[in-house]
């Protein structure tokens, strides 16, 4: 069944839901709410007794050509639980911290010396969590010695450690710049004191600008911040503030992301009782998301990718970049997630069973799954989506029978969600806030076009309406 067809049969609902409508504010309106976090496609579960044995195998082959290539380390502690977080897994313990790290090294240490990980550089390192900047100075340190001893880093190496702005104390920053930090990506999420107070972070408005300088004062790395918007007590008035406030700070660049109320969160659990206002509603957060993104263009910001922004050129977010577009990335630590040669995997996320399968020397797999047939055609697609574009016209010289997907083209074009500039579609405003929905419904037309699949695929991410 060709795209139209398959289109034309729909219900008004599913059409809607995959598709969009042509509106008169389609920023606003094109879709009802966001469906899905990230874009993708599904894989193949590789069998639970063969999966050690599959990653080691990989793991112990040559590198073939010369792929780029990343690494991603978890860090599972936080010292306190964000409302609207779900990625907390444990509170912070130092015995408990010196045991993870201490497993951590013995990991690295472990895939380092095979020749798929040691045969080709590794352009960017992600220390993400979780709070890493919770570690201790001296668990930090042995941390990041090891990641330079171990690693293939490429001279231009781009190594990214994630955290708060409570931990920024010279102590601590003296240890990450002499071990090789050259970016630190903080979550701010809001100046406003009240804002920030609400969901659980500790600083006030103040404390965050003297301490976001105190880091540039070391003239060491790319200072980056994450925005949200749409957070409860934050108004229309509130984030202007906030996207003013991050060009006045003078700070590298910033990432500006959408607020993802789910269902079962604590933040979803807290308004439903009253204990704090709705968080704003999708077509709210569409008005929030045109004024940053034109605010920041207007201060000569570059846009590197959906929703990072660079003041200049020492941030360039190669990491965040790279993950959209399918590159080899060699997971690390409870939690961790990585894909590497079409295998996709997620690491232990329960200490103990980390903790085991790395004192019995085996990788700490929780589960391990083979990609998508489509996966090629899926990183050219959500690569060229994350930047705002599609060259169609190359999908079908990969693929001829994504011709199918010229449908897609006239559609959205009625729609004001992108245009056709002769080479390729540029997203329009209203496409960049919705690109997410646009990119799973391209990925659903390629399995739809060449598998005969049709999935709609929709998960509980905006609870707030």
């Amino acid at each position: 069944m060709d795209l139209k067809s398959y289109f034309n049969q729909l219900t008004t609902k599913e059409r809607e839901l995959q598709f969009g409508r042509k509106a008169a504010d389609p920023l606003r309106h094109a879709f009802d709410v966001k469906r899905v976090v990230h874009a993708g496609m599904n894989g193949e579960m590789v069998p639970p007794p063969l999966a050690q044995k599959t990653w080691q195998d990989l793991m112990h082959q040559k590198v073939q050509g010369h792929p780029t290539q990343m690494a991603y380390f978890h860090i599972p502690f936080c010292k306190t639980k964000c409302l609207y977080c779900g990625f907390f897994q444990n509170g912070t313990d130092q015995a408990a911290e010196d045991a993870y790290i201490k497993r951590l090294i013995r990991e690295i240490e472990m895939d380092a010396a095979l020749p798929r990980l040691s045969g080709a550089p590794i352009q960017a390192v992600f220390i993400g969590g979780g709070t890493p900047t919770s570690l201790s100075p001296e668990n930090a340190g042995r941390l990041l010695s090891t990641i330079q001893n171990c690693l293939p880093l490429a001279n231009d190496y781009e190594l990214t450690l994630e955290g708060r702005i409570h931990d920024l104390v010279p102590e601590k920053m003296d240890v990450w710049f002499k071990n090789g930090v050259n970016r630190m990506s903080l979550g701010v999420q809001s100046f406003n004191t009240e804002v920030r107070r609400a969901v659980g972070r500790l600083d006030d408005r103040e404390e965050v600008l003297r301490r976001l300088q105190t880091l540039s004062s070391y003239n060491q790395c790319s200072v980056v911040i994450d925005l949200m918007y749409g957070l409860p007590l934050q108004t229309q008035e509130v984030w202007q503030d906030d996207v003013k406030t991050l060009v006045d700070s003078g700070i590298d660049g910033a990432d500006l992301y959408q607020l993802d109320v789910f269902e079962q969160s604590d933040l979803h659990v807290y308004i439903q009782k009253g204990k704090l206002p709705p968080a704003a509603t999708t077509q709210e957060q569409s008005a929030m998301f045109s004024f940053g993104k034109n605010y920041l263009e207007a201060q000569g910001y570059k846009r590197l990718s959906y929703c990072h922004w660079a003041r200049n050129n020492r941030e360039r977010s190669l990491y965040n970049t790279q993950a959209r577009c399918g590159t080899h990335l060699f997971p690390f630590g409870c939690g961790a997630g990585g894909h590497v040669d079409g295998l996709s995997t997620m690491l232990e996320r329960r200490l103990p069973a980390y903790q085991a399968a790395i004192d019995q020397g085996r990788k700490p797999l929780m589960f391990l799954m083979r990609q998508s047939p489509y996966a090629p055609l899926a990183e050219v697609i959500m690569g060229q989506m994350n930047q705002s574009r599609l060259d169609l016209q190359k999908l079908i010289r990969m693929e001829p029978r994504l011709k199918g997907l010229e449908f897609l083209g006239s559609l959205w074009e009625e729609y004001g969600l992108w245009q056709d500039n002769g080479y390729l579609y540029q997203l329009t405003e209203a496409g960049q806030f919705w690109q997410v929905n646009m990119t799973q419904t391209l990925l659903e037309s390629v399995e739809h076009l060449l598998g005969g699949s049709s999935q709609i695929h929709q998960k509980k991410v905006a609870a707030q309406g």
